[in-house]
């Protein structure tokens, strides 16, 4: 009996013609498993293409609403956002996708689970991060690390070879990835960073040039955090990204062109479409800044930040990303209320926003008269606040010779009979 393998099976070009190399070059009877995280794709055809492919079993697994409430709106609520561009919309996806992978090859008694991923990219460490912490003893194949074919030209050749039909050129022969948070475009052109991206590569968004010209209003309420309602329809997770994703990639909104460090070393460029996501993150944003005091925004945005590299990096299933999200959700108890977004020829901003739980207080912070504060309290807290700067300059005022402001002497002239004043500086000492 033949060993199994269950492949992670998209039916594009790579994942493809790795059903077909394992079969001949290694005599494997492959299981494709396609899981469904909201990439567009026919899968009564997908599940067609892997059995004329050669595959004993096809798993199709439409695990969208997991994908929204456990990974998801983890990463909404924390903020993470890498290097200050990506909404992870890849790495969110792929510790999710190595769960069901194991899931289906202990079902199958299948002794490994191989994987499309190349040997230069992220995904290639989060799908094995995910799968060791779930299946430690579990063998991983991944052809593109040990196959002689060196590149996706290669790959459209060995295709052609096998009778593998395609939907890729080597015209247009972008990488792409999907899923209901963002879609990916690498490759081709784009690895020239000098080279500006063509509109055409865009999948779900308008133009922001060609955008409408007249700006949209939507307002989001959030419970907890998490985002339920849109202009105060009650909403699943999956039609609210979607419905989103929709309304937002109308305008132009979630367009990004990234350069950045890969978890292997190295650079890489391209260009992202996130429109649910830059809605909800930038609302999020503006319901926090309502609840939250200064010291626990301030420390959540470190948070925020090591969330982020850990998601990048695969690290899903660690104490440390446990330990981080329950820091996080304390923080969400009171990320509650409704935000106001204009979106606007790529541009997207908070412009209105109210809680229940707001710290605002017109009362205290008006420009007019109140019976809630004593500016007079102000002249204490300043006079402790300030006690290190006044010392620090009484002790300078003692000892002159240590006096140096960046390295330059000031001379102080005074004009008799004018109020002028004036300072010259003198040269470097």
């Amino acid at each position: 009996m033949k060993k199994k393998v269950v492949l992670a099976y998209s039916g594009g070009l790579d994942t493809s013609v790795i059903l077909k190399w394992l079969q001949v070059e290694h005599d494997y009877d492959v299981i494709a498993a396609c899981i469904d995280v909201g990439q567009k794709e026919d899968y009564d055809q997908v599940w067609k293409k892997a059995l004329n492919a050669g595959a004993s079993k096809v798993y199709i697994a439409d695990v969208k609403e997991q994908f929204v409430t456990d990974y998801l709106y983890p990463g909404i609520k924390s903020g993470a956002i890498y290097e200050d561009d990506y909404l992870l919309g890849t790495a969110y996806a792929r510790p999710l996708i190595a769960k069901v992978l194991v899931e289906i090859a202990k079902q199958e008694g299948a002794v490994a689970i191989a994987h499309g991923a190349t040997g230069k990219g992220n995904d290639q460490v989060r799908f094995e991060a995910g799968i060791k912490g779930l299946a430690p003893d579990m063998e991983i194949i991944a052809p593109w690390r040990i196959w002689s074919l060196k590149s996706r030209e290669d790959c459209i050749d060995y295709a052609q070879k096998h009778q593998i039909p395609l939907t890729v050129t080597k015209k247009d022969i972008y990488s792409r990835d999907e899923n209901l948070w963002h879609i990916s475009h690498e490759g081709g052109d784009l690895e020239d960073p000098w080279n500006e991206h063509p509109q055409t590569v865009y999948k779900w968004c308008t133009s922001p040039e060609h955008a409408p010209d007249v700006p949209q209003t939507v307002t989001i309420s959030f419970e907890k955090g998490i985002p339920v309602k849109v202009e105060g329809q009650s909403m699943s997770p999956v039609k609210l990204i979607e419905y989103l994703n929709m309304v937002a990639g109308q305008h132009g909104v979630g367009i990004k062109d990234i350069v950045e460090n890969r978890l292997v070393g190295m650079k890489s460029r391209g260009v992202y479409e996130t429109p649910a996501g830059t809605v909800l993150y930038e609302a999020h944003k503006a319901l926090e800044k309502l609840v939250l005091d200064r010291q626990t925004m301030a420390y959540k945005k470190q948070i925020s930040l090591k969330y982020s590299e850990l998601i990048y990096d695969g690290q899903w299933f660690t104490p440390l990303k446990d330990a981080l999200e329950a820091f996080v959700e304390t923080t969400q108890q009171k990320v509650t209320g409704s935000v106001k977004i204009k979106l606007y020829k790529g541009q997207c901003a908070a412009v209105a926003a109210n809680s229940p739980y707001s710290l605002y207080s017109e009362e205290f912070v008006t420009f007019g008269a109140d019976e809630v504060y004593n500016q007079k309290d102000a002249e204490g807290f300043i006079n402790l606040f300030t006690l290190p700067i006044k010392i620090k300059a009484i002790m300078e005022q003692n000892h002159p010779e240590l006096k140096v402001q960046d390295g330059i002497t000031k001379q102080l002239h005074i004009d008799n009979g004018m109020t002028k004043v004036y300072i010259e500086e003198d040269v470097a000492v």
